[in-house]
């Protein structure tokens, strides 16, 4: 095994193994997803295994088709699940893998932000996390090549989180992604208005969410902090939960999961405040 690449831990769990199959769901998501008419910097979506929250990703990076050419570099923050960490960590692996190919991690994306004190190095964070690495077999489908600047979130400041994104923050070739649920096990009416809830501090960028509206809410309030200050405009683009689900097993509703998909554009480039792209 090569020691500098990060191999996948939750195909064949969260996504098919079989490259094959994994190429043909996201492409089969991807192509019922309706493509809203955004130019999106930063983007939130759940992580989930496909079938429970795949729809709902689909729907945001479909909305990437147009500028599939333009994004070379992608900054992935999502929650650390299994490992606690102070700060953001980096991995030690230089690429990640997935069934549809390997990654290469920006090496001077990594050199830009190893100064800052909340950064760290943990390959451990990284080697079995699932927030960021169901992201990226969708960025292979929706993005030509491209590198990426991966960070598992633990304990940090909105601001400290927002400090790294300005460092990585570049131009047009450069798209955020942040990881995250909404919120987790509740009955699937409270779950609902909760999460519309959660939706309308988004909109409003809102960097007070919490970890019961949010797993993720770490690097999305941080996000949130950055997105003000660059003047981005928030869209939701899909709002349902797991009892949306069109299978048995996904479809319990006394206990759910919610998810949901944002982009964030320049005001310019984005519909009225407030606007949906679309919602279930």
């Amino acid at each position: 095994m090569n020691p500098t690449l990060r191999p996948p831990a939750v195909a064949g769990m969260f996504y098919p193994q079989s490259p094959a199959a994994l190429g043909r769901e996201v492409a089969d998501l991807l192509a019922h997803a309706r493509e809203p008419t955004l130019t999106a910097k930063a983007v939130v979506a759940p992580h989930a295994g496909y079938v429970y929250s795949g729809a709902t990703a689909a729907a945001v990076y479909a909305s990437l088709a147009p500028r599939r050419a333009v994004i070379r570099r992608v900054v992935l923050l999502g929650p650390t699940h299994r490992v606690a960490v102070r700060g953001l960590a980096l991995p030690a692996s230089t690429a990640f893998a997935t069934p549809l190919g390997t990654i290469p991690v920006d090496q001077a994306a990594v050199a830009a932000i190893a100064d800052l004190p909340q950064v760290v190095v943990s390959e451990a964070a990284h080697a079995q996390e699932h927030s960021l690495e169901v992201q990226l077999p969708f960025l292979q489908c929706a993005l030509d090549a491209f590198t990426l600047l991966p960070l598992a979130v633990g304990q940090a400041s909105p601001g400290e989180v927002a400090e790294v994104l300005e460092r990585l923050w570049g131009g047009p070739e450069t798209l955020i992604v942040i990881s995250s649920d909404l919120s987790h096990y509740l009955p699937y009416d409270a779950a609902r208005a909760t999460d519309a809830d959660t939706a309308r501090r988004i909109l409003a960028l809102d960097p007070h969410i919490d970890h019961q509206q949010a797993c993720g809410a770490t690097p999305l309030n941080g996000l949130l902090l950055a997105a003000r200050r660059h003047g981005l405009q928030a869209t939701q683009v899909d709002l349902r939960n797991s009892g949306d689900a069109g299978v048995n097993s996904a479809g319990d509703k006394s206990r759910v999961v919610g998810y949901g998909a944002f982009a964030f554009c320049a005001a310019s480039a984005a519909p009225p405040p407030g606007g949906s792209a679309h919602a279930r």
